[in-house]
């Protein structure tokens, strides 16, 4: 049995390339013969074709909606968390969430290797002063050649930042909960190993970069940031439950690491009392790292290839 519909409801009121358009419909139509893609323009249209529905694109989907879905067979969604997809795979249905996502975060998180490195930051600020700070920023500069870096959760999106970061000769260390065998691009000296060995590898860590799932709450502690090198740069990509923020903050303005790029914060908006605002050499990105004007086409894409290989049945 093949999917002949699709009922699609993709709309974000702040970010435009997450809104499913016209152009997405006519991917979708060309990668799949002889479905159709129908679009809903808001909840209220969304909640009542779907009864009449075996398939469904959404950002979220209630549990509650499953009373008059009688005929849904597989939910898909672009985002990679299941933060809000509130039903499980099971009886019949099946629910696809996006793997395409490493690429574009593996940008921002290369950009802000390099804004830090590179001391970006400091080049602006003494451009607006229309200071020639050759002495000064030359000071600050540093490579990613050689550095050593460590990657806390290795799935998909972790994968593609190492991928990307090798060609710069970094030094990799995946760590990830069951070791499996390494990348084809890893070189002797890179390694993928259980939080087990942390101590040693936080140590040696020139940039410590986060992409845990919201699942896993609470796994860095004060000490663990204690342990890294106070030269060593953070970066958080995951979840923003992985460490409690006040810890975050204590370790910034101890000098313990030396910044921190964040994307997402265990309270989305970030409020305006949150310290890190304020907090020296702070990167803020407001859950944005994997946008891109090709994002939805990207998911296209991928949900395409799912869809012709049965992956949904």
């Amino acid at each position: 049995m093949s999917i002949k519909r699709i009922l699609v409801y993709l709309t974000h009121p702040h970010v435009d390339a997450w809104n499913f358009q016209p152009e997405h419909k006519a991917l979708l139509e060309s990668r799949v013969p002889g479905l159709k893609v129908e679009v809903c323009p808001n909840s209220k249209d969304f909640k009542d074709r779907l009864p009449q529905s075996e398939a469904a694109i959404v950002w979220f989907f209630k549990e509650k909606w499953l009373e008059s879905a009688i005929g849904l067979k597989f939910i898909a969604t672009p985002a990679a968390g299941k933060d809000w997809i509130e039903v499980e795979a099971g009886d019949g249905l099946q629910v696809s969430y996006g793997g395409f996502h490493g690429s574009l975060i593996a940008e921002s998180v290369v950009g802000a290797m390099l804004y830090f490195l590179k001391a970006f930051h400091l080049s602006v600020a003494m451009q607006k002063q229309k200071k020639w700070a050759r002495v000064k920023i030359s000071e600050k500069l540093k490579s990613l050649y050689k550095s050593r870096v460590t990657i806390l959760g290795f799935g998909k999106i972790g994968n593609a930042i190492a991928e990307r970061l090798k060609p710069f000769g970094c030094i990799l260390t995946g760590i990830k909960r069951n070791p499996t065998p390494a990348p084809a691009y890893f070189s002797d000296a890179d390694r993928i190993l259980t939080i087990e060995n942390w101590q040693t590898v936080f140590a040696e860590t020139d940039h410590l970069i986060c992409v845990l799932p919201g699942e896993v709450s609470g796994v860095l502690k004060p000490e663990h940031f204690k342990a890294l090198p106070k030269s060593c740069y953070f970066y958080n990509v995951g979840r923003g439950n992985a460490y409690q923020e006040s810890d975050l903050v204590e370790a910034l303005q101890a000098g313990e690491i030396a910044g921190a790029y964040l994307d997402v914060f265990e309270e989305e908006p970030l409020p305006e009392t949150s310290q890190l605002w304020e907090t020296e050499n702070v990167l803020i990105q407001p859950h944005l790292s994997a946008v891109s004007p090709q994002y939805l086409e990207l998911f296209v894409d991928e949900l395409a290839e799912k869809i012709n290989a049965g992956e949904y049945e």
